[in-house]
């Protein structure tokens, strides 16, 4: 019987029952041509209430390092730029950074500048709406705009590899053959994006806890103080 499966195997899928469907117990988009799997990942972000956002994006010229929680109702996380950290908090339109002394301190600055820096060290700062750096610092706390920026392919799409991405099935869509950027789906339940890789080189951003609640709340007056002067540039 072993002789006789080793000699069908090149007409058979084999005696024990080889050759497995890869989509079986999954959400079926694999089966999908890319552009469909691109467009529903994309229905699927736009209709999820959060999402975890984590990696490096490069626009402009700057290179940022991501760890926000996003929202319909706000945002809440951690930006890294080449020489500065700060956090951001969002509630609403109510909009917070908060960094340590250094970030504060002008360039050439007085003492009493840098003890005006001591004291915002560790605080949350409110950043005013019509402050240059709202429109910017928002942008990394608003779920839609952020995931509008990164969700995109450029070129002809493709379908690659199946992988995994933290344990979950994933199927892989190609633009210009990778050149254009990837976007890995997932294949169980909802077809989340989970990891993109942008086009150029300009990034990796995973994508997880997607509908997965988290604290938001703003900040108690006794954590809050008033900058009183325009936000530094943080490129």
């Amino acid at each position: 019987m072993g002789a006789m499966c080793v000699g069908l195997t090149a007409v058979l899928t084999g005696c024990g029952g080889g050759g497995e469907d890869p989509d079986a117990n999954t959400n079926g988009v694999g089966k999908l041509p890319a552009r469909t799997i691109e467009s529903k990942a994309a229905k699927a972000a736009r209709g999820a209430d959060t999402v975890h956002l984590t990696g490096t994006l490069v626009s402009k010229g700057s290179s940022y390092k991501l760890d926000m929680r996003l929202s319909d109702k706000g945002g809440v996380g951690e930006v890294a730029t080449k020489d500065s950290r700060f956090e951001l908090l969002r509630v609403g339109k109510e909009l917070y950074l908060k960094a340590d002394a250094d970030f504060w301190t002008r360039k050439e600055g007085s003492e009493s500048d840098q003890a005006a820096a001591r004291k915002l060290d560790g605080k949350y700062v409110k950043v005013p709406a019509g402050d240059p750096s709202y429109q910017q610092l928002g942008g990394f706390t608003e779920k839609d705009v952020l995931l509008d920026g990164v969700l995109g392919l450029h070129g002809a799409l493709s379908t690659g590899d199946r992988g995994k991405i933290a344990g979950v099935r994933t199927i892989r869509v190609l633009a210009a053959e990778g050149s254009g950027g990837s976007l890995d789906v997932s294949l169980e339940g909802t077809p989340y994006p989970l990891r993109l890789k942008r086009a150029g080189g300009a990034g990796t951003i995973l994508l997880a806890d997607w509908n997965k609640t988290f604290p938001l709340a703003a900040p108690g007056k006794e954590e809050t103080v008033d900058y009183g002067q325009q936000i530094p540039a943080h490129e």
